[in-house]
């Protein structure tokens, strides 16, 4: 019998023993996730560091694209730029970029494993913060041989192993590179016309060097930095974050790091798709801005200049037109400080322009003030009101003059013109009727004037300035903006109950469709999205839209039909003219960021369980675990910061006030693993796909009848109890007082 239960002791831990580790958060991440678009862009599948300026993706279009174009070395700028090619071959053939097949692929967002050339050559690769390391393993290792090329214009050079170049990414920023070889070649130089030449030196476009590697080279190790100052600073950073060819090194830090910032959320419950799903969303949102500096210096494309950055890193590369909805009240609940350097570059690259106007839209060559609104001001008061360290008083001038001294015009960084003189006279931008001619030099021939996305959007940067007023006690300013934060007021057509689009003249335009006036994007009106989702963009002030709409009940009632109205055309119709629109429910649009509040509008109107209802519905609808479970164009972070927040029950629906909306917990047990040690706990008991609504809550221990909580709640370490059942309760959260704060009244 002693020997029995031995053997069975024996066994068991032998089957233990066996079993896979538990999982961490890193794990979780499946960044092939949306990278088949439902209509526009893809997301790419990256390798990355968190908001570092190494970055790489597999050399294709999307995840069905047969063949890569080479190998990636560096992205420079977010899905829309690569520079320089790695291309590695067994054969005689040589070119700038071997286009080759890829199969065995699995990425990591700290690695990449792939099989090309007909699975005859291992790939393996593994990043750093500004550096990268490849292997290439051949199985015919006769005649192995690697070209590194330019993928545009740019100088080139070879010494025996080591290589170093650049690539000019824009008429004022170079990218550079330099590395090494593990192993001498028996020939390098200037590529020429397939052949390998006695040059060690080239430049213009698409230049190539080569390596021929001795017969029975069984593999080769690569390794290089990257620097936006100069080759020598590009070694640097190599040897700060690499010792030698070790990429199981390499990729053991990257994961570190990546578990790390990951593991600032941790939960429990739930299901391990929607695990996948969360945490690379997470990882998403920490893909941008990315950092410059290096070893205390960075070059800016705001002016073309190496600076020294004083201990306070400079980032870039923002997109915030999507970003500051989710991505920075995200960064600026977990990652503070980081968001605090954010805002200090941005107020640099103000300075750094000449204009000192509050850049909107900075990419790593300079602003270029794409999309519409001057929504930076957001950023920094929903910072300043969240008791981040910001540089106020110059925040709230650079913030000023660039809604007041640039135009409002999309897509133009010019000084003020004919619009926005109207604007500051009438408090509207004025739509052309059909027919009529631009009048305004700085009004885009495509983008066109975007009168109602631009007056709204205005509207609640006007209030954002307010705030920071409020912040800095200088009360006739703050006032001065929030009477202007109701601008909205004067494009809302009482009779329809939409925002429409008025003429110069103070006419709405006639018979005028809220789904599909406005021309291709609606932008003759709206912006990328019809009237039905500009029904709902006043961020700042949904007490006074229930109000415009006749009260709460009347706001449910349009919020209802908002989920319900038909598409009113066929699908190839409805996105031939709204592409950015997809990730439909009825007319809500999962799909485009100014959506993403519009679910948890019921919060406001005294129907809490509905938010609940459609945050589930949106996020089991859209958000999946396979390559289109990304509804539309993600744009580094912008869209999958709205599924982090929404999956652990918040949401901040206005940044500039530091609340948080609350809706329905996908995970039984959410921890938020915050700065300075402390963690708020939210428990939502008997959380599960049926039991998604609220029947009663608590706060630190006391009954909670609102559904919202302070971002002090969360930062104090505060614990949310909800009690989760499969049928609403209508009364919770629901009373007028228990609404989330809107705007101050005008006296």
């Amino acid at each position: 019998m002693k020997k029995i239960l031995l053997l069975s002791l024996a066994a068991a831990c032998l089957w233990s023993c066996k079993q896979p580790s538990e999982k961490e958060p890193v794990d979780y991440v499946n960044p092939y996730i949306g990278n088949i678009s439902h209509l526009l862009v893809p997301t790419f599948a990256t390798i990355q560091l968190p908001n570092s300026l190494m970055r790489i993706y597999p050399s294709r279009n999307d995840y069905t694209t047969e063949l890569l174009d080479g190998l990636p070395v560096i992205v420079t700028n977010h899905r829309e730029r690569s520079a320089f090619r790695l291309s590695v071959t067994q054969g005689d053939e040589l070119r700038p970029v071997i286009r080759t097949s890829w199969d065995q692929e699995h990425i990591t967002p700290y690695s990449y494993d792939v099989q090309i050339a007909d699975n005859s050559i291992d790939v393996r690769l593994a990043v750093s913060h500004q550096s990268a390391i490849y292997e290439f393993e051949f199985q015919d290792p006769s005649k192995p041989a690697t070209v590194l090329a330019c993928s545009d214009r740019g100088e080139m050079q070879t010494a025996g192993k080591q290589f170093c170049g650049y690539q000019q990414i824009s008429q004022n920023m170079r990218i550079y590179m330099t590395g090494e070889f593990d192993i001498e070649p028996e020939a390098s130089g200037v590529l020429n016309e397939g052949r390998i030449s006695g040059e060690t030196k080239t430049e213009g476009r698409r230049v190539a060097v080569a390596y021929r590697f001795p017969a029975g080279t069984k593999k080769v190790s690569l390794r290089y930095g990257i620097s936006l100052i100069s080759t020598d600073q590009a070694a640097n950073n190599l040897n700060r974050e690499q010792q030698g060819f070790d990429l199981k090194a390499v990729a053991e830090a990257g994961r570190q790091t990546w578990n790390k910032a990951l593991s600032s959320i941790q939960v429990e419950g739930g299901t391990e798709d929607q695990k996948t799903v969360l945490y690379t969303s997470f990882y998403r949102t920490m893909e941008r801005p990315v950092c410059l500096s290096e070893d205390g210096r960075y070059f800016s494309g705001f002016d073309g200049q190496v600076h020294e950055d004083s201990g306070v890193p400079f980032y870039t590369d923002d997109w915030i037109w999507d970003t500051y909805r989710a991505a920075h009240p995200l960064r600026a609940l977990l990652r503070p400080q980081e968001e605090e350097n954010i805002i200090a570059s941005y107020l640099r690259m103000a300075e750094q322009m000449g204009t000192n106007w509050m850049p909107t839209f900075p990419e790593m060559t300079g602003d270029t003030r794409r999309m519409n609104s001057n929504h930076g001001v957001a950023m920094v008061a929903d910072a300043l009101h969240k008791g981040l360290s910001v540089d106020a008083e110059k925040a709230f001038e650079y913030c000023r003059k660039g809604i007041e001294e640039k135009t409002l015009a999309p897509w133009c960084g010019n000084a003020a013109g004919w619009i926005d003189d109207f604007y500051k006279e009438h408090g509207y931008i004025p739509a052309l009727r059909e027919g009529e001619a631009e009048t305004d030099p700085n009004v885009s021939g495509f983008e066109k004037r975007q009168p109602i996305a631009v007056t709204l959007g205005t509207a609640y940067d006007q209030w954002c300035l307010s705030r920071i007023a409020e912040f800095l006690g200088r009360s006739e300013e703050t006032g001065k903006y929030l009477k202007l934060s109701y601008d909205y007021k004067n494009v809302w057509n009482p009779e329809t109950k939409f925002f429409h689009p008025k003429d110069k003249d103070g006419q709405f335009l006639p018979d005028f469709d809220y789904r599909f006036g406005g021309g291709i994007g609606a932008r003759d009106a709206y912006d990328e999205n019809n009237g039905w989702t500009y029904r709902w963009d006043v961020q700042h002030n949904f007490a006074n839209l229930a109000q415009l709409m006749s009260g709460r009940e009347e706001m449910i009632r349009n919020l209802d039909q908002t989920f319900a109205e038909p598409m009113g055309r066929g699908k190839r119709e409805f996105y031939e003219q709204l592409p950015d629109q997809t990730g439909n429910i009825g007319q809500f649009t999962m799909a485009n960021e100014p959506s993403l509040h519009i679910p948890y509008i019921y919060n406001y109107a005294g129907a809490p369980w509905k938010t609940q209802k459609r945050v589930r519905q949106c996020l089991n609808t859209w958000f999946r675990n396979d390559v289109m479970g990304v509804p539309g164009d993600e744009d580094g972070g912008g869209l999958t910061s709205f599924v982090v927040f929404s999956s652990i029950g918040l949401y901040p629906v206005t940044p500039g006030f530091p609340v948080y909306n609350i809706g329905s917990p996908l995970f039984s047990d959410v921890r938020v693993n915050l700065p300075g040690g402390k963690t708020f706990h939210l428990v939502a008991k008997d959380c599960s796909e049926a039991n998604k609504y609220i029947q009663s809550a608590t706060l630190n221990g006391e009954t909670w009848g609102k559904p919202w909580i302070s971002h002090e709640d969360v930062v104090s370490g505060g614990t949310l109890v909800l009690q989760m059942g499969p049928r609403p309760n209508k009364a919770w959260g629901a009373a007028p007082d228990d609404a989330p704060p809107s705007a101050k009244p005008l006296n």
